[in-house]
């Protein structure tokens, strides 16, 4: 591991797991003056609508102030509740009213982490801010102006740990961002990363990541949403019109949802669409009914991490409609001030408010040394 000449100064944001721990860790070790951070983003207790108990972010911060400890560096916490509430939480209640199903973690890593936390952090004096992400970021000297001055660029790319990687969430980030960026643990594997948390005698290292809503924790969707939006029954019609059952609300469902509909067959029915407009939920029968396939999905706030050329019209790239989901052979075209994408194969479970992620092609990827992060965009 290589040291650093100068010392910079680096600004980590620790929420009291592993991975932003060994993240915070790695980069003292590599000759940073390290100080953690801690968002306190959402105080409201939420075990009236959560599946356990949901985090408690005084428990959170006080396991992020014993590494900080371990590690010999100072913590702050910066108070980010209001913006984060309206945001996020207040964004995502918007979303599930209008009949779409948006993805909190993205608009958080978008509208909060980095501009915010970024913006705060150089205030402060910090020359980079670091997070736990499982993602790779490389940078290149490009020559520009005749090669008379030089830019920096920065790629991404999916971290080594593919079943950790979270590049999906970070198609947001910009140039202008990413040169302030570092992710120290892109390069290793999550079982790496509670090795070296062990060797180093953090209390956490053994400690289970979280998951559901960021900085909220796991929830009862509809037990959440109802805090905002009320029922409103409505039918629950098949692809062939034939009415199956009724609902509570359309905005308590996604694309692709089984479970919870009260409706009964031979096969089981899962939510192909929703009509808004008439508060219908459209259901269809069979895991691989062909109404449950998408071919191109038309974009919104397209997002190049390195912009495209305006002569670019289409591209070809590998690319996904949800989280983990297998990346499939897909062209992204321009399409009048937005993009959309072509997939070579129909993509199950397409649904608006949800992010579609685009990387580079196979080849591109193998002579880059993996698959480039390129870019996202809003599913309409």
């Amino acid at each position: 591991m290589t040291k650093i000449k100068n010392k910079k100064k680096v600004f980590v944001a620790m929420s009291g797991g592993v991975d932003s721990s060994v993240a915070a860790a790695l980069l003292k070790k590599q000759g940073y003056e390290v100080t953690g951070v801690f968002m306190k983003n959402w105080t409201q207790p939420v075990e009236t609508y959560s599946y356990k108990k949901s985090l408690c972010w005084v428990d959170e911060r006080r396991d992020a102030i014993r590494v900080a400890a371990k590690l010999g560096i100072p913590l702050l916490t910066f108070d980010f509740e209001k913006e984060y509430r309206k945001q996020v939480v207040n964004y995502m209640f918007r979303e599930y009213k209008a009949g779409r199903t948006p993805n909190p973690d993205i608009q958080c890593n978008k509208l909060i982490k980095f501009p915010l936390f970024l913006k705060r952090a150089r205030k402060m004096g910090a020359d980079f801010i670091a997070t736990g992400h499982y993602i790779r970021i490389k940078n290149s000297e490009l020559r520009i102006n005749n090669g008379k001055s030089s830019k920096i660029i920065s790629k991404l790319y999916i971290a080594k740990d593919t079943t950790k990687d979270q590049s999906y969430f970070l198609w947001t980030l910009k140039q202008s961002q990413l040169k302030y960026c570092l992710f120290p643990i892109g390069d290793y594997l999550k079982s790496e990363v509670r090795q070296m948390a062990k060797k180093m005698g953090l209390q956490n290292a053994l400690k289970k990541g979280t998951s559901g809503i960021c900085f909220i924790g796991e929830v009862k969707l509809r037990e959440f949403l109802k805090k905002k939006i009320k029922e409103k029954p409505g039918k629950i019609i098949t692809t062939e019109d034939k009415v199956v059952g009724h609902h509570p609300g359309i905005f308590y469902f996604t694309i692709g949802q089984r479970h919870g509909l009260e409706v009964s067959g031979e096969k089981p029915y899962y939510v192909a669409a929703k009509d808004v407009k008439n508060n219908v939920l459209i259901v269809a029968e069979g895991g691989n009914n062909p109404a449950l396939y998408k071919k191109e999905v038309e974009l919104k706030g397209t997002n190049f991490i390195n912009p495209q050329p305006a002569s670019l019209k289409r591209q070809s790239v590998l690319a996904r409609v949800r989280y983990r989901q297998p990346l499939s052979p897909a062209v992204i075209c321009k399409q009048g001030r937005d993009y959309k994408l072509i997939f070579k194969k129909p993509q199950k479970f397409v649904a608006s408010g949800q992010s579609a992620v685009f990387y580079s092609p196979a080849e591109a990827s193998a002579k880059a040394g993996g698959k480039e992060l390129l870019g996202g965009g809003i599913i309409k």
